[in-house]
C-alpha cells in the first residue's frame, strides 16, 4: 500500500536515527505524537526541510508524505494509509492543497490528536479547492498557470510558469532558492483543485492555523474566514510571508506545530 508514498530520506527518525538528537530522543520521544507533513500543489516535501530540522532537535518524530497531487479522496487515501501504521498519537499538518487532504485524511483515525493546517484550505464536505481560493478577491494564481499538461489518464496538470514562480508563490525566499523551487515544482491535476472534499476532520480534531498575509495563492481574508469557522484554537498571521510560509518562516511553523503537539 505504500508503493507510492515515497518517504524522504532523513525524515522518519524511528528508522534512520539521529545520533546528534539522541538525548532528547531517549527521554521524550516515546511520549510526543509523530508529526505527519502534507506538501502542496506546485511543491513537494523538501518544502519541510527547516521545520523538519527544527522538530527533529526538540526531539519528535517526523514523516513527510510524498502527496500525490492526483485526487482528493486518492491523496487523502495514502495519508490514510500512514496513519494507520503509526502507534501512538499524531499531528497531521498540510499545507495548501494538503490542507484539503489531511481534512478528508484524518476522518475516523483516533490517533490524529491535532490539525495543523500551513497556509492550507479548510473545506467543509462539498468545497473545493478552487472555490475556496477564489471566495475572495486577492489570488493571482491562475494568471501565473503555464498552459495545463495533458496527462494519460485524461487530466490536466497544472505547473505555475518558473518565471513567475518566484514571485507568486515564493515571494520571500532568496530569489535563487525559489528559482530553485519553480524547476523542481510538482504539478497538480485540475481534478484535484475542482474536486468537492468529503469530509471536514476539523469539525472535531482541534485545529490551528498559520499564514501569511502577503499569500497570493490563498488570499488572507480567506485564510481568516476558514480559521474563525473552524474555531482554531490559534491563529498566526506572520506580516509579509509568502504561501511557502514554512519555507520561509519555518521556526514560526515549527513552533505551531509544537504548541499543537503539546495541547491537552
Amino acid at each position: 500500500m505504500f508503493t507510492r508514498l515515497k518517504l524522504s530520506a532523513a525524515l522518519t527518525l524511528g528508522i534512520l536515527g539521529f545520533a546528534t538528537t539522541a538525548p532528547a530522543q531517549s527521554t521524550d520521544a516515546a511520549t510526543k505524537p509523530t508529526i505527519v507533513l502534507v506538501h502542496g500543489a506546485f511543491a513537494d516535501s523538501s518544502s519541510w526541510n527547516g521545520v523538519i530540522a527544527k522538530l527533529i532537535h526538540d526531539g519528535y518524530r517526523v514523516t513527510a508524505a510524498d502527496n500525490q497531487l492526483r485526487s482528493v479522496h486518492g491523496d487523502a487515501a495514502e495519508v490514510s494509509a500512514i496513519l494507520n501504521s503509526i502507534a501512538g498519537p499524531v499531528v497531521l499538518v498540510g499545507h495548501s492543497y494538503g490542507g484539503t487532504v489531511i481534512s478528508e485524511a484524518a476522518a475516523g483515525h483516533a490517533n490524529v490528536k491535532a490539525l495543523v493546517y500551513v497556509a492550507a484550505f479548510m473545506p467543509a464536505a462539498g468545497e473545493t479547492s478552487l472555490g475556496l481560493s477564489g471566495k475572495f478577491p486577492g489570488s493571482t494564481l491562475g494568471g501565473t498557470l503555464a498552459p495545463p499538461v495533458p496527462v494519460a489518464d485524461g487530466n490536466q496538470d497544472l505547473y505555475i510558469s518558473q518565471d513567475k514562480f518566484p514571485a507568486q508563490f515564493a515571494a520571500d525566499v532568496p530569489h535563487d532558492q525559489a528559482v530553485l523551487m519553480a524547476a523542481t515544482q510538482r504539478p497538480v491535476t485540475l481534478a484535484a483543485l475542482s474536486e468537492p472534499s468529503k469530509a471536514a476532520a476539523w469539525q472535531s480534531i482541534p485545529s490551528w492555523s498559520i499564514y501569511g498575509s502577503a499569500d497570493l495563492n490563498i488570499p488572507a481574508a480567506a485564510h481568516a474566514f476558514m480559521a474563525d469557522r473552524a474555531h482554531v484554537r490559534r491563529v498566526v498571521v506572520v506580516p509579509g510571508a509568502s504561501h511557502v510560509v514554512m519555507v520561509s518562516h519555518p521556526a514560526d511553523v515549527a513552533t505551531l506545530i509544537e504548541d499543537a503537539a503539546r495541547a491537552k
